[in-house]
């Protein structure tokens, strides 16, 4: 078994995971205040939508950063242990970031269902969760060459 196979898988499925995870808890939260807002007569914002969609792009970092190890283990530029190293970390952080960015997202619906007011705060605070993923997909291709 090789392990710099093991890293390009990591880099994917643990980005994917907190993905799910992130999704699955903005959706939630997504579902309950327009629950709420029916419940009360109020228009059901669709914009929640977006909320429960964010966290979906830490797999495609992930997918990003597996290929990016695939090319540099093809080009002979890394060894099997920063190959493993890298996909292990930086899926982690990345899966992580979207796990947080789902939460963030989950407690944005809810205020927004209570309000009908903070939207573009809301979506900052998404965005700079986001930010973590991206620092990490550039700084382990910075690992990689």
């Amino acid at each position: 078994m090789n392990l710099g196979f093991l890293g390009m898988a990591a880099a994917l499925g643990l980005s994917a995971a907190g993905s799910a995870f992130g999704t699955g808890f903005a959706g939630m939260s997504s579902v309950g205040a327009w629950k709420k807002c029916y419940a009360a007569g109020k228009p059901a914002p669709f914009i929640m939508i977006a909320f429960s969609g964010a966290p979906l792009t830490q797999t495609i970092y992930g997918f990003l950063l597996m290929n990016f190890i695939k090319s540099a283990w093809a080009a002979g530029t890394i060894d099997a242990g920063l190959a493993l190293g890298v996909g292990i970390f930086g899926g982690l952080a990345i899966g992580l970031s979207g796990l947080f960015q789902g939460k963030c997202a989950a407690a944005a619906a809810d205020a927004l269902g209570a309000t009908g007011k903070g939207t573009a705060n809301y979506f900052i605070v998404v965005g700079i969760v986001e930010t973590v993923a991206l620092f990490t997909l550039v700084f382990s291709l910075l690992l990689l060459q």
